[in-house]
């Protein structure tokens, strides 16, 4: 069994005096890990650490087998990540939701969102609504996306400013205003209503707060577990106001 297959690096783990199991997220194979023979070697370890994408050959003789990847390096960011807190809090909580996912299954769409975060993880203008719009697709993966075309009560698609927590589903001003403590509010940037670089601090973490729900009760309540301390500190210093940023 081989095949060749671009994948982000999300984990590596020390095997034996030399070598390291490698965690990829790749684009048409999913969450897959294999041995890298001599993975811990000076001319491999710059390679094989979080955020770098690699050419990525994978064979073994069985296919439920581990098996071994020979390993090329394409992007290696990990150097500009080292400089970021922000991007490495960021690179941990990815890294933490994508091992959520059946090992080995394609998500060439998710894979996409990822690398389109992972190119702009240290702009502290980019980096925060892409990653919630990443968290989106993470959810849709699991089954669990958010509908934020129309409102559940109306049909309506303007003045879209809630969120049902049952439903998942977008609910307008006026159909909302009744329950508006019961609802989860809808970021403006999520609906394509602000037009500035960088969304509000407000609305950055009204979009946080909408997927850490979601995320709470469909991906890591039914696995006893809960979001990443990492998740926490990335939000922090994803929605510092304007000049408060050290």
């Amino acid at each position: 069994m081989q095949w060749r297959d671009e994948g982000v690096v999300i984990g590596v783990r020390k095997h034996g005096e030399s070598s390291v199991i490698l965690e990829l997220m790749t684009r048409e194979h999913g969450r897959h890990l294999g041995l890298v023979h001599g993975g811990r070697s000076k001319r491999q370890q710059p390679v094989l650490q979080p955020g770098n994408i690699v050419d990525a050959t994978w064979s073994a003789r069985l296919d439920e087998h581990l098996g071994t990847f020979r390993i090329e390096g394409m992007t290696l960011r990990a150097g500009e990540f080292m400089a970021s807190p922000m991007a490495l809090f960021g690179l941990a909580t990815l890294a933490h939701l994508l091992r959520q996912l059946p090992e080995r299954d394609p998500h060439r769409d998710l894979y996409e969102s990822l690398t389109g975060l992972l190119a702009n993880l240290t702009d502290p203008d980019l980096a925060p609504p892409l990653f919630v719009m990443f968290e989106l697709s993470i959810l849709a993966e699991f089954g669990f996306g958010l509908d934020l075309s129309a409102c559940a009560a109306t049909g309506q698609r303007h003045d879209l400013v809630y969120v049902s927590p049952k439903s998942g589903s977008a609910v307008s001003a006026d159909a909302g205003a009744p329950f508006r403590d019961r609802l989860l509010r809808l970021p403006r940037f999520l609906v394509g209503q602000s037009r500035d670089n960088r969304p509000a601090p407000d609305d950055l973490r009204d979009g946080f707060a909408l997927t850490g729900y979601f995320l709470q009760r469909h991906v890591f309540e039914p696995l006893g577990a809960s979001a990443p301390a990492e998740r926490q500190r990335f939000v922090a210093l994803a929605t510092v106001e304007t000049g408060d940023a050290a």
